[in-house]
């Protein structure tokens, strides 16, 4: 029999160090739920799916693993959420940037710099997305909530490319998927080969001195990609 929103309290109560203050919890149990996303969030990230724990997972979110099946139906319906917020989280990073009263070019380089600074600051992200293409993406093909975020990121840069077309400055057959593609392979690439390629060519991608110098060639490129 699984625990209800009142037994979970109720444990929460009886814990002095609980990340959730109860009183907060009997009002909005989403407080627990994405206290719980958080914490998977970095588990899972650093462990993969295979190797983290729901317990381990419970007890650092001072919660029990009769409440996390509860609200997440088990461990992969956990990684499934986790998977879900995580994209959800960039994409509304990505709306909350005003393009509209930028210039094309200014508008592309801001969103190359935008996923940029999301992959540098959200680096359980980039380690989720390995983790779940190792999966040949198993679980985001499941969700029917990942499966339409790809959508809009994409429908914003088809319009930032209609109006440099309209305007005369980008290339007519430049397709939105291929600068998508073009700017995450440099941002994905930096925090998920960090350590391959520092050891090959002893260059830290990630280190903080070389961050303002790739930020700048990732909006770089994506310009003169499609710039005539």
């Amino acid at each position: 029999m699984t625990a209800s929103p009142d037994e979970h309290e109720e444990a929460i109560r009886d814990r002095p160090h609980s990340r959730v203050s109860p009183a907060r919890t009997r009002r909005n149990p989403a407080l627990v739920q994405a206290d719980i996303l958080e914490v998977a969030t970095a588990e899972f990230a650093e462990k993969g799916l295979s190797g983290a724990s729901v317990n381990e997972i419970a007890e650092k979110t001072q919660t029990t693993k009769r409440m996390i099946y509860y609200y997440f139906g088990g461990k992969e319906g956990l990684y499934t959420a986790v998977l879900e917020r995580n994209y959800k989280l960039i994409r509304e990073l990505e709306h909350k940037v005003d393009l509209e009263h930028a210039e094309p070019v200014d508008a592309l380089r801001l969103i190359a710099q935008l996923t940029f600074d999301h992959h540098d600051t959200h680096r359980a992200y980039v380690r989720l997305v390995s983790g779940e293409n190792m999966m040949k993406g198993k679980y985001i093909r499941r969700s029917d909530e990942v499966a339409g975020l790809g959508m809009p990121v994409l429908a914003v840069l088809e319009d930032v490319l209609r109006r440099g077309q309209a305007a005369g400055v980008f290339r007519q057959d430049v397709e939105a998927i291929d600068v998508h593609m073009l700017i995450n392979s440099v941002s994905l690439f930096r925090i998920s080969n960090q350590y391959t390629f520092d050891a090959l060519f002893q260059r830290d991608l990630a280190a903080d001195e070389l961050r303002s110098h790739l930020r700048t060639v990732i909006g770089d490129v994506a310009v003169r990609y499609v710039c005539i």
